[in-house]
């Protein structure tokens, strides 16, 4: 069975959107019929990446920002928010990672995850509400299994991310009377991106990962770009506070199986 979600003409920000899963998401959107603007601190990424939203067929803009930045957050959607005439669908997916132990971390170290998941999150979300479609806004935010699932060399992810969900719980209520949906999607391991590189470095680790996974699979950038088009879209209309794990099960026990390999 074919399902097609058609999203033409809906006005799409996708924050990290240059690389990796948010790259997906992007390109899923531009696939449903969505225009799509990219934000990134890559200028070279930021172009690349529009090229191949051109190629399928999606109107694209893009900027240079980064997340810890606030006011080149808001100087980049305001812009954006102006030419559009508004925003309808935002992704923010900006995220950093290094396995450390809190014990070898700096304050520092640990600052820099929580300031551009976190914080960063933050300063989107401050920055597109004024531009989101009332009704009708949805915003989806991309958490991580360190969110639920306490991990080894992972604290300052798990802080995060963490608080990444309760933000997105805290502004669906917020929000919500003004007919402004707020969600996180949270992934599982996901193929051929750099987190997966980092989880798997070998591929005895790789083949691990994926016996650890009950649909015994990896996940890929498409999968998430699906749900979040799904969640934009009409049929996810009602769902507003969730925080949905697109990991083929890894969530249920597959995940702690990673506190074995240190």
């Amino acid at each position: 069975m074919s399902v097609t979600v058609a999203l033409t003409g809906q006005r799409v920000l996708v924050v990290g959107g240059t690389s990796g899963i948010n790259r997906g998401i992007a390109e899923c959107f531009a696939r449903a019929g969505a225009k799509v603007a990219v934000a990134s601190r890559t200028e070279q990424k930021v172009e690349d990446t529009l090229v191949a939203l051109q190629k399928l067929g999606a109107e694209a803009r893009g900027f240079c920002a980064d997340v810890r930045d606030a006011e080149a957050i808001k100087a980049g959607v305001d812009q954006l928010g102006e030419e559009w005439g508004g925003l309808d669908v935002v992704v923010s997916g900006a995220a950093g990672n290094f396995p450390a132990l809190a014990s070898d971390m700096s304050a520092n170290a640990f600052k820099s995850v929580v300031d551009i998941d976190l914080l960063g999150t933050f300063h989107v979300m401050q920055a597109v509400y004024p531009h989101l479609s009332r009704p009708g806004g949805c915003v989806i935010n991309i958490s991580a299994p360190q969110a639920a699932v306490a991990l080894i060399a992972q604290s300052h992810v798990c802080a995060a991310k963490a608080g990444v969900d309760m933000l997105t719980r805290s502004l669906a209520l917020e929000w919500g009377p003004e007919g402004i949906r707020v969600n996180s999607v949270m992934p599982g391991p996901i193929d051929g991106t750099e987190g997966m590189a980092r989880l798997a470095p070998s591929e005895q680790a790789r083949q691990a990962v994926v016996d650890s996974v009950p649909l015994r699979r990896l996940g890929t950038p498409e999968d998430i770009g699906r749900i979040c088009v799904l969640l934009a879209s009409e049929w996810g209309g009602y769902i507003s506070g969730a925080v949905l794990p697109v990991d083929g099960g890894w969530s249920l026990g597959g995940v702690s199986a990673m506190n074995n390999w240190h």
